[in-house]
């Protein structure tokens, strides 16, 4: 009996404590954000102050099935910086966060996805975290506003640098604060301040915007695009190395048909391919600037199949050696980007193919360009041929029945269509009813489980990484699906690497899609790749691997059936793209024919191989040197040295240096 008497006292007491240290930690304020993406209200963020002097944070948005939800505390000392951090909730593919930080007594503690270390800790340098709530980015900027030489020390390493700040008036008189902060990202990180609080990140298609300010979210990005433009067009001018005459000696041309023609010499005219003849020594000094290309390839400019372009892009996209892409779903107004990247106000490759994306209605909607019904579907087709778009994307949201009548308006326009499949469908019944081409290796296997999955959901994924291993390649199914792609003549757009990335990393360890390229990256994007893909729990890691290697094994064999394959990312411009190369010849494809996959293969489906796509006499100069040969290894494809486009040749490593990004060498 005193026994329990004891332990219901001890429950009270307890309680009673519990409540006592809720009560001392109360929220004196509040302050909420709406979170925007893609246009639509997806989430909040809210910063509470707690009595004594701590920060709570709550931040969440949707996408599709996915979205981080996340809580996170915060203590700072008395110069503003982090001492004690905790992050709990899950990443945006759902995957558990429990990240922890301490710094006392000259010495902090860390627990984030690269596992748990102790290290010397002055409190003079902010802790950066893996992935949690926008609140670093405002202690960021309130450091950086007091920081003498405009620096702020990141830790455990790195730093972040103020590169200017901008005050600006809004059309209702208020006067706010613009920074723009540099060693974080590839790309410059704008923070919004009005009396020394955050009011607004916008970045892409996210958008953070503080409630009192929401009316102004248009206005704010608007204003940051001006900057951003500017910053871009500075670039530009500093990077762009204007040819007249040049002569690459003594190089090695990879042709349309596959081979390495060893010691050229190809002359470059302006814009223009001149001559390629056989390198027959000295060349009279005057004629041309000379380029040795001895041991070095020159190869045509590759195309990216699958990208979704924006003006921050381009960079990377000509640093990998890729001049020419599909933008296979984006705004309205990508025909100005377009014509940006052609007269060279922002660095950025040749967009080949305009594809408008349309959705339907619902839960799961892609947010941009959704429609309620058939007839605003057909609508939208014609919207996007007016704007002399050539291809439509059909995304999961659209209903089945949709999806005839939408491909046969969009094929009496001249418009290929593409996409995912849509929920409840299989890809055999997509493209019974009109599909030329169908995005992602997985949407192909789904097409061997139900035609009663939801593809709006993260389904699209799990489903693939639990049962793509039991896929039968050699059963009567595939082998007639297969058939039904090469008949119709279906073209397959697989994006392997984002799939390597989603099954086969772990979290803590570099991601094998970048374990390459990881060390060579700015901070946050390194740290991005540890974080492990899909959640693994269990023997899911090797459930999920046999899936991968059977979608290798699949991509490998339908190209020995004759299925027309074409390389694209889907995501990181360049460096995925490479990752995309030695993935295709991993599951067996010749580098070759890789590389034909890449350029002259790629221009024939786009259409520009009058012009573009392989090394001639009279076709454009879009060129890469790569020190190596990617023939007899594929890897070398990343050792991009330089890239002609549109008559600038560009050094690979100062694109990179102005991203933070270090070069190959």
């Amino acid at each position: 009996m005193k026994s329990h008497l004891y332990l219901a006292l001890l429950v009270i007491a307890f309680i009673s404590c519990s409540e006592d240290k809720e009560t001392k930690n109360q929220v004196t304020k509040k302050e909420k954000y709406d979170v925007v993406f893609r246009e639509n209200l997806a989430g909040k963020y809210e910063k509470w102050y707690l009595t004594d002097g701590s920060f709570k944070y709550i931040y969440n948005y949707t996408d599709r099935g996915r979205g981080p939800e996340i809580s996170e505390e915060i203590v700072l000392n008395d110069q503003n910086y982090i001492v004690s951090e905790s992050i709990t909730g899950v990443n945006y593919l759902t995957d558990s966060l429990d990240e922890t930080f301490n710094g006392t007594n000259s010495t902090a503690t860390w627990k984030n996805p690269m596992g748990e270390k102790e290290a010397d800790f002055d409190g003079d340098k902010l802790y950066f975290r893996h992935d949690g709530s926008p609140a670093v980015y405002e202690i960021l900027a309130q450091l950086l506003l007091k920081a003498k030489d405009n620096k702020v020390g990141l830790y455990p390493k790195g730093d972040a640098t103020l590169v200017d700040q901008f005050s600006i008036t809004l059309s209702n008189g208020s006067v706010v604060n613009l920074l723009m902060v540099k060693g974080l990202e590839m790309n410059p990180r704008y923070i919004w301040l009005s009396d020394n609080e955050m009011i607004a990140s916008i970045s892409g298609n996210l958008h953070i915007v503080r409630e009192d300010f929401a009316a102004f979210r248009k206005e704010l990005k608007t204003l940051q695009g001006t900057y951003e433009d500017e910053y871009l067009y500075n670039i530009s001018k500093e990077v762009s190395n204007k040819i007249d005459k040049v002569l690459i000696k003594n190089v090695n041309v990879f042709s349309k048909e596959g081979n390495i023609i060893e010691n050229q010499d190809v002359l470059v005219d302006g814009t223009d391919i001149k001559s390629i003849k056989p390198s027959m020594g000295k060349v009279l000094n005057g004629i041309a600037q000379i380029i040795d290309g001895t041991g070095k390839t020159l190869l045509p400019g590759m195309f990216d199949m699958h990208t979704h372009n924006t003006k921050f892009r381009g960079l990377l996209h000509l640093a990998g050696g890729v001049t020419s892409v599909r933008d296979l779903a984006n705004n309205k107004q990508l025909r100005q980007l377009g014509e940006q990247f052609n007269k060279n106000e922002i660095i950025g490759p040749n967009i080949v193919t305009y594809c408008g994306i349309i959705d339907g209605s619902g839960p799961f909607a892609n947010q941009r360009n959704v429609v309620d019904n058939l007839e605003e579907g057909l609508a939208e087709i014609q919207s996007y041929k007016d704007l002399d778009y050539n291809q439509i994307k059909l995304y999961s949201s659209i209903r089945p029945e949709w999806v005839k009548p939408l491909a046969s308006k969009a094929h009496e326009l001249n418009m290929r269509v593409s996409g995912h499949i849509p929920a409840y469908m299989t890809a055999s019944q997509a493209i019974a009813q009109g599909y030329n081409e169908i995005q992602h290796m997985n949407m192909l296997f789904l097409n061997f489980m139900s035609d009663t999955i939801d593809t709006r959901t993260p389904l699209r994924f799990t489903m693939v990484a639990n049962y793509g291993r039991d896929v039968d390649l050699k059963s009567k199914e595939y082998l007639d699906f297969v058939s039904l792609l090469k008949t119709n003549d279906i073209l397959v757009d697989a994006t392997m690497s984002i799939f390597e990335n989603m099954f086969i990393s772990q979290k803590g360890q570099p991601s094998p899609t970048y374990s390459k390229i990881i060390s060579r990256l700015p901070l946050i994007e390194q740290r991005a790749f540890y974080s492990g893909g899909l959640p693994k729990p269990g023997n899911k890691v090797e459930i999920f691997k046999e899936s991968y290697d059977n979608m290798l094994n699949a991509l490998h064999d339908m190209y020995q059936r004759g299925v027309s394959i074409v390389p694209g990312t889907d995501g990181l411009p360049g460096f995925l793209y490479h990752r995309e190369l030695e993935l295709y010849v991993k599951a067996g494809i010749p580098a070759a024919e890789v590389l034909k996959m890449a350029t002259i293969n790629s221009a024939n489906i786009t259409g520009v191989a009058n012009s573009l796509g392989s090394i001639e006499a009279g076709k454009k100069a879009d060129l890469i040197l790569v020190d190596g040969n990617p023939v007899d290894n594929i890897g070398d494809i990343r050792k991009v040295e330089w890239t002609i486009k549109g008559g600038n040749l560009y050094y690979a490593e100062e694109l990179y240096n102005k991203m933070g990004i270090n070069h190959y060498k």
